[in-house]
């Protein structure tokens, strides 16, 4: 579970919130009450009366830990802390002081039901020192139930890269805001139930976690048209775009084209056929007012049929979202291409095309965005974790959806149910989230084992709880 909506920051923007709370006459003392005060709350709450261990670190993270263990002692819990080292900081030494329960050292430490990480928080960017990372990963292993106090030890806080954290941490308390460490690469997977405690830092930020999207039920006097019209491009592959056309009928869009070579294929009823043979006919099809987005990439193929379709795409006035060989084929000149087109442009790369058509280094977010950027392109880095990027530096993501989407055509209903968006939600980020929203509800509907054709029948369902 991923707090809905909630605000994202790297650790420099976290120590630049909390400073400016400061600056505004807050102690640091007090606002390492007020966190540690969530955190027991928290422990509390899933102790049930369970003897618990703590473990403190030498950092800010280690205060916290000092306060909530005094805190839950005070409340009649059985605690035990374990300091891995004296304390760096004023606010962590005076906490300590306070602290008159029982302490040990790191490899005295006996294993206790209930486990309390507050070793290192925000700012890690060190692997975990070597015997320090097996004891805790032995007593996290040993131990029912788990909290890590803002991020597990042993993730980095701005990418999520893997220092050492073990596996089987069951909750972890962001503190303030969530990090991208939460959501971005082994952080996905060892924080466990993710939960934020708003600790009333203010928080300015452009980045959030992706939340259900609030949609609109049509009006009285609605029609297919002012649905929005959406085309999708056949190509080599027909079932890729027949999947990406489906999928936005199901999302939502009122009238829905699938323009190819085959003008009787396959196909539920209500979508309609356009024949279309060559890179001349597109431009001619693509003229047609009523089109209000068009989708070119799925089963597109990559011979120079596909080069020439693409061309044409490009050079149409409208808003167009790429997926699949269309991405293969931008391959590295996607930023030349994709500056000239006249019109919103959206990007849906799983990491493979990302990598090959933008260069560049730092985390997923920090790459999605340069690349948007310089593309004037919003970007659908898809993935277990998905970055969604603007060219005006928005960032959603999306952490947690169904490892079963990991099969052949979910990317193309993806594309399709875009589509969808972008003809009824308008331009930027905001269709990016919504579809990603409901696709990954679709696939929590399908269930184990899903298959693209099935998740596009859950489309519908994940569109009624956003009404």
């Amino acid at each position: 579970m991923i707090p809905s909506g909630a605000p994202i920051v790297t650790a420099a923007q976290m120590r630049a919130a909390e400073q400016a709370v400061f600056a505004s006459g807050v102690a640091q003392d007090e606002l390492m009450e007020r966190a540690a005060a969530a955190v027991a709350r928290e422990v509390a709450r899933f102790a049930m009366d369970r003897p618990i261990l703590i473990l403190a670190g030498p950092g800010n993270n280690g205060g916290d830990a000092y306060v909530a263990a005094r805190l839950l002692h005070a409340r009649g819990h059985d605690v035990n802390l374990v300091a891995t080292g004296t304390p760096q900081t004023g606010a962590a030494e005076r906490m300590q002081a306070l602290w008159q329960g029982p302490t040990s050292s790191l490899y005295a430490a006996r294993p206790r039901p209930v486990l309390v990480d507050g070793l290192f928080g925000t700012g890690m960017t060190r692997p975990l020192e070597r015997g320090l990372a097996a004891v805790f990963a032995d007593l996290v292993k040993q131990a029912d139930f788990t909290l890590s106090i803002d991020l597990p030890s042993g993730i980095d806080t701005d990418s999520g890269a893997d220092l050492g954290a073990p596996r089987g941490i069951d909750v972890t308390l962001a503190l303030g805001a969530l990090k991208p460490g939460h959501l971005l690469d082994c952080g996905g997977e060892r924080c466990g139930t993710l939960l934020l405690a708003d600790l009333d830092i203010p928080i300015d930020t452009r980045w959030r976690s992706v939340a259900r999207p609030r949609l609109d039920t049509p009006g009285a006097h609605s029609h297919k048209y002012c649905r929005g019209l959406v085309a999708v491009i056949e190509g080599a592959m027909p079932g890729a775009a027949r999947l990406a056309a489906r999928a936005a009928m199901a999302g939502g869009a009122g009238y829905v084209v699938l323009a190819g070579d085959r003008p009787w294929g396959d196909g539920p009823d209500a979508l309609v056929r356009r024949e279309v043979r060559s890179a001349e006919d597109l431009t001619e099809f693509l003229g047609w007012d009523r089109i209000d987005a068009v989708v070119l990439g799925p089963g597109l193929g990559r011979d120079r049929r596909a080069e020439a379709f693409l061309r044409a795409a490009f050079a149409a006035p409208k808003p167009l979202i790429l997926d699949g060989d269309a991405l293969t084929l931008l391959g590295s000149n996607a930023a030349r291409w994709l500056q000239t087109r006249p019109a919103p442009t959206w990007l849906t790369p799983h990491w493979g095309e990302f990598d090959r058509m933008f260069a560049g280094e730092g985390s997923k977010i920090a790459r999605t965005l340069a690349a948007a950027a310089e593309a004037r392109a919003t970007i659908v880095h898809k993935g277990a974790d998905t970055v969604i990027a603007s060219p005006k530096g928005d960032v959603r993501l999306l952490a947690g959806a169904s490892p079963w989407l990991s099969t052949a055509g979910t990317g193309d209903v993806l594309a399709g149910l875009l589509a969808a968006q972008v003809v009824q939600e308008g331009k930027g980020i905001v269709p990016a989230s919504a579809a990603a929203w409901l696709h990954a509800r679709a696939a929590q509907l399908a269930g184990p084992a899903l298959i693209a054709d099935a998740l596009i029948m859950h489309i519908p369902q994940a569109v009624s709880e956003c009404l």
